[in-house]
């Protein structure tokens, strides 16, 4: 299992950095986020023996079953949370979390303002956009997408570093990749977390700093557990 997903880490690090010279941008300017939710530690461990050092996860629960135990040996691991969050997970993912990457309403922002204040700790925020306007998913709706980002720069300043989006598996992504970048623009944001397993190329031609690849590095998914 590691030789695979060593390999696999491979080919997608050089298809980035293909990308992104085709883009006209440096080669290393989009991160490898390795999606590793439902995946067991040994997987996780894998692609950490073959350098991997910044992962996602999408339950706040799982996390923390994995990763401060990987931190004792991997001080330099980077653990974004990728999955819509929940305002009572709002205090363990300011725990646990470099970078929370689904700020997406008023209740989770004083959420998380008040996590900080108990922890003292404030991680890297993004402000995910639902572009496609799809009700199934988080995601702040298009039409409030500048106020929003714009509430979310007043509360937590510097820290709100970009934004962060999942296009419609019906649409072509470059147009939703093309408005999370306008919108970034117009706030000054730099960080553009777009483009996961299908579609990352597309994204790193419309800007994207990190995409977010999981099964082809990991394979399919196992089952996933019980809710939290």
């Amino acid at each position: 299992m590691s030789d695979i997903i060593a390999c696999n880490l491979d080919k997608i690090r050089n298809r980035i950095r293909n990308a992104c010279v085709e883009a006209g941008r440096a080669a290393d300017a989009t991160q490898l986020v390795a999606v590793s939710k439902f995946h067991p530690l040994e997987s996780i461990e894998a692609a950490l023996a073959a350098g991997q050092r910044l992962f996602g996860e999408n339950r706040v629960q799982e996390a923390a079953t994995k990763f401060p135990v990987l931190r004792s040996r991997y001080p330099d691991l980077l653990l974004h949370i990728i999955g819509g969050l929940q305002t009572n997970k709002a205090l363990e993912a300011c725990r646990i979390a470099d970078v929370i990457e689904t700020l997406d309403r008023p209740s989770l922002l004083t959420a998380i303002d008040k996590a900080t204040q108990k922890t003292g700790r404030l991680p890297r925020l993004y402000v995910q956009i639902n572009t496609g306007n799809e009700p199934q998913k988080f995601g702040t709706p298009r039409e409030q997408a500048d106020k929003f980002i714009e509430q979310a720069l007043q509360t937590f300043g510097p820290a709100v570093k970009g934004l962060m989006c999942i296009p419609p598996e019906n649409e072509e992504p470059h147009t939703h990749f093309q408005l999370l970048a306008q919108l970034a623009h117009r706030h000054g944001l730099k960080t553009l977390s777009m483009g996961m397993s299908a579609d990352f190329e597309t994204a790193i031609a419309h800007g994207a700093t990190h995409v977010r690849v999981g099964s082809a590095i990991f394979g399919g998914r196992p089952t996933p557990p019980t809710k939290e």
